[in-house]
């Protein structure tokens, strides 16, 4: 069923005599942008634009309206709070009088979806210029052809500038605001200049309307084979744990960094770019990323020698959620249009910031949703205001911040389409090892990578395992290009004890966060021993 068949068409925001700048080409945009005052060209040809105070999403400042239509459908709670259509309707007018004080305004017509079948049309109106570059690099670009008459499913409009001094009376936890309305169909930003709010705006959407669709919504990148287009894989995680950078690979075209879906015909990108976390970045070990930051290209909060205009990837001192955007095309070979056929092999990633989670563990289907459902990593500097170093975190199906419905509904997604496929499932853990944050190292990622190679090219599937004592994760006892000594964490620490103890603690904590769902004996004895 196309997208179509669920949505109307939005009205496009009444702007009156202000000039719109409708979907300009990238060098216009890049133009206006630094002409404005909003960004410089970095020596590699990148337009470095800083976001202010937010350099993260801010999800306590995220809302939605809340209608009969949608009431009973949503998880209500910390991510998804309600506000109410009479304080979304005000704060949208707030929203357009600011705009409307404007000299100038930027729209981009684009879609989120690279099947046609389930692709969502997104109209995009931003102050800032490079903001419009940002959704034309990030969401898939209209034909020109398409362009007159473009009637959005979906309308986001950006006022970054307005700060809502009187936040208290609306509803609001703060001066700035997030709030998005299903039935609407509309994304309303002000106070904030983080880029990312638009993306997340509409993969939220996307989460909502796909399970109607058939479609499994995931927050995981994916890519392929290049010799074997049945050999598709994706990778699960929240921001920091290595989809991006373990997805760009040289020899597997990629098909997407951040969402997608997964239909009856196999997955498909969501978005038309990639949004990596560049802190560190370097040549040798991320080539393909490095090598996208170009002319067309968007660098956020990276700090720029003054003189000679390069890039210092090392220097966190603004944020250390540094990011770049680039189209999926920069990749060289990426998978265009970026759709694929069914998994082979899904893998969870996971920061794990206690140290004690096996660097690499193949899990039964009863493991896979039960680690799916509570998805435990560590949220990592930057990635939100006011977190500064890794935080023991679950975020259920490694995408909480994002999911408006009861996790239950996309694990059970999850469920039938690894059965239906008969996908492997793996568990990663990016994180730590030989202590906890602050006294182990964070894993090497050339061994990361050789895990993942050998999952992909199957030579992992096979060896012979040893299953841990508390988490029961089936841990390989070895893998190419890996030291054994490393594939049991508790081998990695120097106190054994300590290890045992840290161990006993996370497994609590697991315990603790799965009665918040209602999944079965059989999933719920999948999970670690207390």
């Amino acid at each position: 069923m196309p997208m179509s068949a669920v949505t109307q068409s939005t009205p496009i925001p009444d702007f009156g005599s202000i000039t719109i700048h409708n979907n300009l080409p990238t060098p216009a945009l890049i133009e206006a942008a630094v002409r404005r005052g909003e960004g410089e060209l970095a020596s590699n040809g990148a337009l470095c634009c800083d976001t202010g105070d937010r350099t993260g999403r801010s999800p306590s400042d995220k809302f939605l309206e809340d209608t009969p239509g949608i009431h009973d459908k949503i998880a209500w709670g910390n991510v998804n709070k309600p506000i109410t259509p009479e304080n979304f309707r005000k704060l949208e007018t707030r929203v357009l009088d600011h705009l409307r004080t404007q000299s100038e305004l930027y729209r981009f017509d684009g879609f989120a979806g690279a099947d046609p079948k389930f692709r969502l049309k997104v109209s995009v109106f931003t102050q800032k210029a490079w903001h419009s570059l940002f959704a034309k690099t990030l969401f898939i670009n209209a034909p020109r052809e398409e362009l007159p008459g473009f009637a959005p499913d979906w309308v986001v409009i950006n006022g970054c500038g307005l700060e809502i001094k009187n936040y208290e009376e609306y509803g609001l936890n703060s001066p700035l605001g997030i709030v998005q309305s299903l039935e609407q169909k509309k994304v309303i930003i002000f106070g904030t200049h983080y880029a990312g709010e638009m993306k997340k705006s509409i993969f939220y959407a996307m989460n909502y309307d796909l399970p109607d669709l058939g479609v499994f919504p995931m927050h995981c990148s994916a890519n392929v084979d290049q010799n074997d287009d049945a050999n598709v894989a994706l990778f699960f995680g929240l921001s920091g744990t290595g989809k991006t950078t373990l997805s760009a690979d040289p020899d597997r075209p990629l098909i997407g960094d951040d969402e997608h879906g997964w239909s009856d015909s196999g997955v498909f990108n969501i978005e038309g770019g990639c949004y990596a976390k560049c802190i560190r970045l370097s040549p040798e070990g991320e080539p393909q990323i490095y090598n996208a930051i170009k002319f067309g290209s968007v660098l956020e909060n990276t700090v720029v020698d003054p003189a000679t205009r390069e890039p210092d990837y090392d220097d966190g001192s603004k944020t250390e959620n540094t990011r770049v955007t680039y189209p999926v095309s920069f990749i060289p070979g990426a998978k265009i249009p970026s759709v694929g056929t069914h998994p082979k092999n899904v893998i969870f990633l996971a920061a794990d910031a206690f140290g004690v989670l096996p660097p690499v563990s193949k899990l039964s289907r009863e493991q896979a949703m039960y680690y799916f459902v509570n998805g435990y990593t560590s949220k990592l500097a930057g990635t939100e205001a006011g977190v500064t170093e890794p935080t023991p975190n679950f975020s259920p199906c490694f995408g909480g911040p994002f999911l408006p419905r009861e996790p239950m509904v996309y694990a059970e997604w999850l469920a039938k389409r690894v059965a239906e496929q008969d996908s492997d499932v793996w568990l990663l853990n990016t994180g730590w090892t030989g202590g906890p944050y602050g006294v182990g190292d964070r894993f090497k990622l050339k061994y990361t990578r050789a895990f993942v190679t050998a999952i992909l090219d199957g030579s992992l599937r096979d060896v012979e395992f040893v299953t841990h004592p508390v988490f029961g994760l089936n841990m390989p006892i070895s893998a190419p290009n890996v030291p054994a000594e490393v594939l049991n964490p508790r081998d990695t620490w120097k106190d054994k004890d300590a290890y045992d103890a840290k161990a006993q603690h996370l497994a609590a904590l697991f315990r603790e966060n799965d009665a918040k769902y209602q999944i079965s004996d059989e999933v719920r004895a999948a999970g670690p021993s207390v």
